[in-house]
């Protein structure tokens, strides 16, 4: 089976186990082709901010795309550029230890998604990919804050 074939049937899996149970509030389904196909590639998705926090509130869009030779390599993971987050490069990138040094083909899509759900609250100023977000994050942590719920209330919920 070829490379691509590995990661398609691994996807169009991970696809069948989401469809019969996911977290409450995620969304991820492949994205739809113009002609109406199904790229198993591409998934766009919807993490949801935690309750009891500053991101709570927010549904953020995220697009997971997946290289040829997933599972061996992860997908590269982005919200929308200019995404307010101390790991998340101004590209939309989000810069995530099991999305690169601690990945392992075991990791499914569900867990990549909570994973960066608990990212948003606990971000990891070791590895900063914004500067000026990460400064902010060190110096004011109240205006952080507040940029934080501001941002939450651009992405409502579109239920």
């Amino acid at each position: 089976m070829a490379t691509g074939g590995i990661a398609r049937s691994r996807l169009a899996e991970e696809r069948k186990k989401w469809r019969r149970s996911h977290p409450h509030g995620f969304v991820a389904k492949p994205e739809t082709l113009p002609d109406g196909s199904v790229n198993l590639m591409v998934w766009k998705c919807v993490v949801p901010g935690k309750e009891g926090t500053d991101w709570e509130g927010g549904y953020f869009p995220l697009t997971l795309q997946f290289p040829e030779d997933y599972p061996s390599n992860a997908p590269v993971c982005k919200f929308p550029a200019g995404f307010f987050h101390v790991n998340v490069y101004p590209t939309g990138a989000v810069c995530l230890s099991i999305l690169s040094n601690a990945w392992k083909p075991s990791i499914t899509v569900c867990q990549i998604l909570i994973g960066i759900q608990d990212l948003l609250d606990h971000p990891n100023p070791a590895s900063p990919a914004q500067d000026a977000c990460y400064r902010l994050y060190k110096k004011d942590m109240r205006s952080y804050k507040d940029r934080v719920r501001q941002q939450a209330k651009q992405y409502p919920s579109l239920v």
